[in-house]
């Protein structure tokens, strides 16, 4: 055979190997970008906090909102025939909301130590942003400001890109048969999963952010409803003919973020042993004794009105739905009990800046709140005034004229707030603390030169204390001549940068007083001697409610509903 007849004969084949070749390497090339679009959205959804940062590491769990979205990619397939552009570009901004919820609820859980509620979480993201936004660095506020901006874009370009790789594959039918069986495993393996069967024992999935919200969108309508109005359950008796604490003024302290762990972690107890020796001896200096015991909040890290409702009501609540439903209420509080007993009630919440139309669900005869307070000094963190003030103010309006009603007052601290620094310095003349220059210079620019590091606030933390227990000690010294009775509690965790992963819920409480028959009824619910708070919890925050009322004095109710507590054994 001529040599240029066997080249003839074989050149056609050559040149369609090289074809096929070529389509084969295109046809692997295309589900390769398959596979990555579908690797990257499963972790989009699936990613974890990685504590105690706001940073994110990826799992190998297995996204049932990407398992879903498939299966409706096909049937929108199935349908019209073809996925439009209009709606790719829909379920890449879907797919932002999805990721975005991802984040929020994996980051809340991590660093608050609870579950996020999209809908009533919301509504303080303002407030907490121009908080932070006080205390950082004004490089940090543009990178955070750029980074808010450009990360929903980047986030919707690269689920834009993956959607439509995806989008592309189903418009094949055997793509369509190999992505419809993968995603119908994947939802036959979570309905198994749920139902307490599981075929592969290392197989994981992620919480669906779609149920999520739906769950939201039904609370709302539950809400809206007025539904939720009965879930509180009858109110508590609350009566206390204040025997025990006649005549006396009565306060009631809300430390912020004063958690348990502030008397479980070695370095914290090492570092506040000398401020909490110096406070145990303002007390017994002053004629006054002191016990204490732990109860557990009903919020960590945050949301302090929950405790404080709690506290004050008897009711038990959790969350802001809860919070809602019983000031839609007429219910009686320790605010009413004081104030049938003949006590003017007062409330001190110097971190107040708006209206506050839900206090007239307490009815105190006059509140304190940043306003009323007129602070004019040297500015501390986001609101500027502190505490040592704001008592101080109030002390000299309210609790140092002597011709007058006794006070109950109720007082929410906010110097110990995350991110705790800069801490004030506490001013042992309570009089210059209420001028306009209340700290000599150098103490005044060595406190404001403390910044706070973010992935280490736990120094802060002690600081902030440190000042809360001078505070606390230095006023029972400037009225040691006062017939007191102070309960300081604290009324919540602080977050879990400080707190750490899993702490529990629970918070000192520290009864000071000179009246020996009420700290003996409060030793035999379960309270100790000195101010450690023991390690056992003696109640949740909302019982904590009648145990006071029973110290106080007799708990009796003459309209016979019954009492607020048990007899004391």
């Amino acid at each position: 055979m001529p040599a240029d007849a066997s080249r003839g004969t074989r050149a056609p084949g050559l040149r369609a190997g090289r074809r096929l070749s070529a389509d084969t390497l295109s046809h692997l090339v295309a589900w390769a970008g398959v596979a990555a679009a579908l690797l990257l959205l499963n972790l989009s959804l699936t990613f974890r906090n990685v504590w105690p940062t706001l940073a994110i590491r990826p799992t190998a769990e297995l996204s049932p909102d990407l398992a879903l979205g498939l299966l409706a990619l096909l049937l929108v397939r199935r349908w019209t025939g073809n996925v439009s552009t209009r709606l790719l570009r829909g379920a890449a901004v879907v797919w932002v909301l999805l990721m975005a919820g991802r984040y929020v609820d994996v980051t809340t859980r991590a660093l608050y130590g609870r579950d996020v509620n999209p809908y009533w979480d919301l509504r303080h993201v303002p407030s907490v942003g121009a908080m932070f936004a006080t205390v950082a660095e004004p490089w940090q506020m543009v990178l955070f400001v750029g980074g808010a901006i450009a990360a929903p874009l980047a986030v919707y370009v690269a689920a834009r890109w993956c959607i439509g790789r995806v989008a592309r594959a189903v418009a094949d039918p055997a793509g369509r048969r190999l992505l419809g069986t993968m995603a119908g495993v994947v939802v036959a393996l979570l309905a198994a999963a749920q139902a307490g069967w599981r075929p592969v024992e290392r197989l994981r999935f992620a919480d669906p952010v779609a149920s999520a919200y739906a769950r939201e969108a039904y609370e709302l309508a539950y809400e809206m409803s007025g539904s939720g109005l009965d879930a509180l359950g009858p109110p508590p008796v609350l009566r206390s003919d204040l025997s025990r604490v006649a005549g006396a003024d009565v306060l009631v302290v809300f430390m912020e973020s004063y958690g348990a762990v502030s008397w479980e972690r070695p370095a914290f107890v090492e570092a506040l042993a000398e401020s909490r020796t110096r406070l145990a001896a303002d007390i017994l200096e002053t004629g006054r004794d002191v016990v204490s015991a732990r109860v557990e909040s009903t919020t960590f890290a945050g949301e302090s009105w929950l405790a404080h409702i709690s506290l004050l009501s008897g009711t038990e609540v959790r969350d802001d739905r809860a919070n809602a439903r019983l000031m839609a209420q007429d219910r009686d509080t320790l605010v009413t009990v004081f104030q049938r007993g003949g006590y003017r009630a007062l409330a001190i919440v110097p971190g107040l800046l708006v209206a506050w139309p839900e206090g007239a669900f307490y009815g105190y005869d006059e509140i304190y709140d940043y306003q009323r307070l007129d602070y004019r000094g040297p500015p501390f963190g986001w609101w500027s005034i502190n505490d040592q003030y704001a008592l101080a103010l109030v002390d000299r309006l309210e609790i140092e004229p002597r011709d007058r009603e006794p006070r109950f007052v109720f007082f929410s601290t906010l110097s110990t707030h995350a991110p705790f620094t800069p801490a004030p310095p506490y001013q042992p003349d309570w009089e210059r603390v209420l001028s306009t220059q209340p700290y000599d210079d150098d103490e005044l620019y060595a406190a404001w030169s403390e910044q706070p590091d973010w992935l280490n606030l736990g120094p802060s933390y002690v600081q902030a204390l440190r000042y809360a227990y001078a505070t606390t000690g230095g006023y029972l010294r400037l009225r040691a001549d006062l017939d007191l009775v102070m309960i300081l509690v604290g009324d919540h965790q602080p977050p879990a940068l400080v707190s750490g992963e899993g702490a529990s819920w629970d918070v000192p409480v520290h009864v000071i007083a000179s009246r020996p028959e009420l700290l003996d009824r409060l030793r035999r619910r379960g309270f100790g001697d000195g101010l450690a708070p023991g390690s056992g919890t003696i109640a949740r925050m909302h019982a904590l409610l009648p145990l006071l009322l029973d110290a106080f004095g007799e708990v009796s109710d003459p309209a016979g509903r019954g009492a607020a507590t048990a007899p004391v054994p």
